[in-house]
């Protein structure tokens, strides 16, 4: 049987955290939790239920999660987010994967399905799901990669993956306004990000880039689909790349000033 070690980042999850670390604690064998100064009670209900809480100034999404996989034990990790928690069949497969004893048989990577709870809703168009996601992985055979704050692991070119369709649970947003504001958050970290490795904007893509968005998600992903949250969804999902581009454009303009 393998050994297996969870990794979870969190800033202020206390109303997640204890649900995504009771979904791994029959498969998990240490929990460690990457904290970012959480000023609400996330560290002390992790302490609680067992997991070992290690406070690290945030720095961006990647670091933060490349820094909690040196922090583990174990060769194989599973990374969760502090709102994410493992469906009950993934539980199943999972503890079946450990329970494999023939070593030369076990992938290096493992993806699963993501499927997205928004304010009471799952979402199972937009674009949004399946979302496959590698979260189980050998360590020595990946790390974490993509552009801030889209995380990405990316494995070994000689590495072998398997493809699991169970459901990884995403508890994402409670509210729309919660949306707003993250869109708000996550397209200036994006626009940064983007700028630095030499992406550039111009008002042609602020106008056109919002419109194939909400096109393609709304009609294309079957957004329509999904009700009145598939309409919201895809509206935000066109307003992140309205503030993309723009922010990208200021940017620019500003660097013109300096």
């Amino acid at each position: 049987m393998i050994k297996l070690s969870v990794a979870i980042i969190t800033y202020n999850e206390e109303n997640n955290i204890g649900r995504c670390l009771h979904s791994v604690q029959n498969i998990a064998d240490e929990i460690v939790v990457v904290d970012s100064f959480s000023t609400d009670k996330t560290a002390q209900i992790c302490q609680k239920m067992g997991a070992k809480v290690i406070t690290h100034t945030f720095v961006g999404h990647i670091e933060q999660k490349n820094y909690a996989l040196t922090q583990t034990n174990y060769d194989y990790v599973l990374s969760l987010d502090g709102d994410e928690e493992l469906g009950p069949e993934l539980i199943a497969e999972i503890k079946e994967i450990k329970q494999n004893s023939d070593i030369a048989h076990l992938a290096d990577g493992y993806f699963f399905n993501r499927l997205t709870n928004y304010a009471g809703h799952w979402v199972r168009y937009c674009g949004w799901y399946p979302d496959r996601k590698l979260r189980l992985f050998n360590k020595h055979k990946g790390q974490w990669s993509g552009v801030n704050p889209h995380d990405i692991i990316r494995m070994d070119v000689n590495a072998s993956i398997n493809y699991i369709s169970k459901d990884i649970l995403h508890y994402s947003y409670a509210s729309i306004s919660a949306h707003v504001a993250q869109t708000n958050k996550f397209t200036s970290i994006a626009a940064k990000a983007a700028f630095a490795n030499g992406v550039r904007s111009n008002i042609f893509k602020i106008i056109t880039r919002p419109f194939f968005k909400f096109i393609r998600d709304y009609f294309l992903k079957l957004g329509i689909l999904d009700g009145r949250y598939g309409l919201i969804i895809c509206s935000i999902n066109s307003l992140s790349a309205l503030l993309k581009y723009a922010k990208i454009f200021e940017l620019q303009l500003n660097k013109k000033i300096d």
